[in-house]
């Protein structure tokens, strides 16, 4: 598809009605990203079990969280390349296949060195599956809605901590901590069969092909395409390196300001989901109240989309999310500094989750949207790569704060310091000519 304008299958795709097939496309990814969600917590959630079953100090386990991450920036990085040119379908596939297998092999870990190399495993599968199910939904999503229900899917994410982290908090009075392991991946191979039945492929890869089963050309006609249009040349897909792409044709400082706000984001994001059980049990609390005011973060996350996604899509990202990061300074610092009765500890956390997550969520999504269909894959891939740099950051910065004696509440105080710099980043955004380039795009299919 040339740069100047649209196929008539373009601009069909990009203005599609939302209907059963989009909401089926909605709910699986939603439900793919619920294993996120209880990914990311699961090994915090282990964490107050294991320093009393393996006889370790709590900051021994920033290995396991370094090498979580490690993993998912690997399969971020090399996830967008893999969906941008060779199809979203086969890399969730993939994806949700990997991180099943290594979290269930987590539950028979014997040592520290054994499960962080299956938390590099998970992390690779988790980094496909984001990439993935946020390509796809805007692959199945019209422009004006894109960003919207790209978050949407993003309830699955702090969905699954909350609901995981309650149920965790439960399995925990009547079983050992190898029980987180065996939900965390039973689930998601359940989502294997029912991702390979019932996901269809992007349209726009089915357009692009030569042959098409008679249950793809079932689809296309589904959205109004005609299959024998379906040249390579009338859909938006990547016919070069897609990473290349996303510093080309004005989307370079597009690029460089969002790689800035994830890094911020991440590090904030997973200083609270690493390291907040620990320190509250450090506080005084037992392994399982720790875990259930820590699902109180992902749980704020979730209240978050009831609002987030209208907003970027009526008023862009750059307002939105700049406002909705410097709120979350406020929350951090109150759980840093400032001694509360437990209810009012419980609301501040919660409302720490709806800005520190919320903010996160957003992002993800504003990525989906800012970027065309046929670099969404790498955009949002490359961008989650990068951020992970500051992931892999909060877990021995967590760490060594802790290891050198500060109050374990005050570890929190570093990250008000990212949330003003993500909040400066997301505002800068509007200044950028590549936001206008990406809308121009929209524009012209609508």
């Amino acid at each position: 598809m040339s740069e100047g304008g649209t196929s008539a299958i373009e601009a069909r795709l990009e203005d599609q009605p939302i209907g059963s097939l989009q909401i089926r496309v909605v709910a699986i990814c939603t439900l793919i990203q619920m294993c996120d969600g209880y990914d990311v917590g699961s090994i915090g959630w282990a964490v107050p079990s294991l320093t009393h079953a393996w006889k370790l100090a709590p900051s021994a386990f920033a290995m396991a969280f370094l090498w979580s991450n490690l993993g998912v920036m690997a399969g971020a990085l090399a996830s967008g390349p893999i969906g941008d040119r060779w199809g979203r379908k086969p890399l969730l596939l993939l994806s949700v296949a990997i991180f099943g297998i290594a979290s269930l092999l987590s539950a028979v870990a014997g040592s520290l060195a054994m499960l962080s190399g299956l938390r590099f495993f998970t992390g690779v599968g988790i980094a496909g599956a984001f990439s993935g199910t946020t390509a796809l939904t805007g692959d199945y999503t019209p422009q004006r809605r894109r960003a919207m229900m790209i978050m949407v899917t993003f309830t699955g994410a702090p969905l699954g901590g909350f609901i995981g982290g309650q149920a965790v908090a439960a399995l925990l009075h009547h079983h050992a901590w190898p029980v987180i392991f065996v939900l965390g991946g039973s689930f998601p191979l359940l989502l294997l069969l029912i991702s390979a039945a019932w996901l269809p492929e992007s349209p726009r890869f089915l357009a692009a092909k030569a042959q098409l089963t008679a249950r793809d050309e079932a689809l296309l006609r589904r959205l109004d395409i005609i299959p024998d249009q379906g040249a390579p040349h009338a859909v938006d897909v990547a016919r070069e390196n897609p990473v290349k792409l996303l510093f080309a044709k004005g989307y370079a400082m597009q690029t460089v300001l969002l790689w800035i706000v994830f890094f911020c984001s991440l590090l904030n994001l997973y200083l609270f989901v690493f390291w907040l059980p620990e320190v509250l049990h450090l506080t005084g609390m037992t392994p399982p109240q720790a875990v259930f005011a820590s699902s109180l973060i992902p749980l704020g996350g979730i209240f978050a989309v009831l609002y987030l996604g209208y907003l970027i899509d009526r008023a862009g990202p750059e307002r939105s999310l700049a406002l909705h990061y410097a709120a979350s300074i406020v929350f951090v610092a109150l759980i840093a500094v400032f001694a509360m009765p437990y209810p009012v500890l419980l609301l501040v956390i919660f409302l720490s989750g709806v800005t520190v997550i919320g903010s996160q969520t957003g992002a993800n999504a504003a990525c989906g949207a800012l970027y065309p269909a046929r670099v969404r894959t790498s955009g949002i891939g490359w961008a989650l790569g990068i951020g992970r740099l500051g992931g892999i950051a909060a877990a021995p910065l967590g760490g060594f704060l802790l290891a050198h004696g500060l109050p374990p509440k005050e570890i929190f105080l570093c990250a008000c310091i990212f949330a003003v710099i993500a909040a400066i980043a997301t505002a800068l955004l509007r200044f950028c000519g590549s936001r206008a380039a990406a809308l121009a795009v929209g524009e012209a299919a609508t």
